[in-house]
């Protein structure tokens, strides 16, 4: 999304530096970086990568997702150097990946082919993801942007037969990048069946990368028949933290009674990405319950 109206140099950088403060409630940052994403300036791209550093994984991988959002090349040498940044959080260089991915220039493609053999798998599985992105908008001279204002990281599957995508979502043996076309099939269907289905997605236990997806998309739809299921993952302390906070905003983003109590339960979690999330959660659902039109104003 690219805003409508037209902001001064002063205006984006009041919105940088409120981005950058971090003596700010994290939910007023987070608005300020949808703020800027929105903008979608060179300017903008510039105030989202000094907030790089900062102390929260959970702002940095929202940083990170951004930039990919915004398709803007000039962020292509700031989210290879978190991709390359052996020292931040697998979920924070997991997202640049994906972000590179989603601007698909084809000078990236030699980077994400060498972290696609990643020692982390979540990195390792975003990378040869992205790749596969890059090379299938190449060759087909198509985007993957979704229903949802979103960039995919792959385009949906071609079949709308909800038990075939529901049978390729969970086969563990088939790539990730054709389990991921059925589960934003699933979810562009959006019929409780769809997204029952689609729900499955989150029991399985060979990539925490993927119910990390499954959550996400899940948190789109904002459909409560996915409630019990997102509650299960988020309950469990096992749970990759990546996983566990996607839920807490999938849940965030359904917005009912239940979802909030759920929220509010979690939010002293232990792992602070999932307290983060839960904190960022309830403003969400706060608006989702309001009369706003646009959660971050511009």
């Amino acid at each position: 999304m690219v805003a409508t109206k037209q902001f001064t140099e002063a205006e984006i950088d009041e919105f940088g530096e409120a981005l950058n403060d971090v003596k700010k409630p994290l939910k007023a940052r987070f608005r300020a970086l949808f703020i800027l994403r929105n903008i979608g300036c060179d300017r903008s791209v510039e105030w989202i990568g000094k907030c790089l550093n900062d102390e929260s994984a959970l702002l940095k991988h929202e940083l990170a997702y951004c930039l990919g959002q915004m398709l803007n090349k000039s962020a292509i040498p700031t989210l290879v150097n978190v991709l390359e940044d052996e020292k931040q959080e697998p979920m924070v260089r997991h997202e640049a990946g994906e972000a590179l991915g989603a601007i698909a220039d084809p000078s990236v493609k030699e980077i994400l082919r060498k972290y696609s053999q990643d020692p982390c798998p979540e990195v390792a599985e975003t990378c040869q993801i992205a790749l596969g992105r890059v090379e299938w908008v190449e060759k087909s001279g198509k985007d993957t942007n979704s229903p949802y204002d979103s960039v995919d990281p792959t385009p949906s599957a071609s079949t709308s037969d909800v038990k075939e995508l529901a049978a390729t979502l969970v086969n563990a043996s088939l790539p990730l990048f054709d389990r991921y076309r059925a589960m934003f099939s699933l979810r562009n269907i959006n019929t409780d069946e769809s997204i029952k289905a689609l729900a499955q997605g989150l029991y399985c236990e060979d990539s925490a990368l993927f119910r990390h997806e499954v959550a996400y998309v899940l948190g789109q739809v904002q459909s409560p028949v996915a409630i019990q299921e997102l509650k299960d993952r988020l309950f469990l302390p096992t749970e990759n933290c990546m996983v566990r906070h996607e839920c807490a905003e999938a849940l965030g983003a359904i917005a009912n009674e239940e979802c909030t109590e759920i929220l509010k339960q979690y939010v002293n979690d232990e792992e602070r990405v999932v307290r983060e999330s839960c904190e960022v959660a309830l403003d969400m659902a706060e608006y989702e319950n309001s009369e706003d039109l646009q959660y971050a104003k511009v």
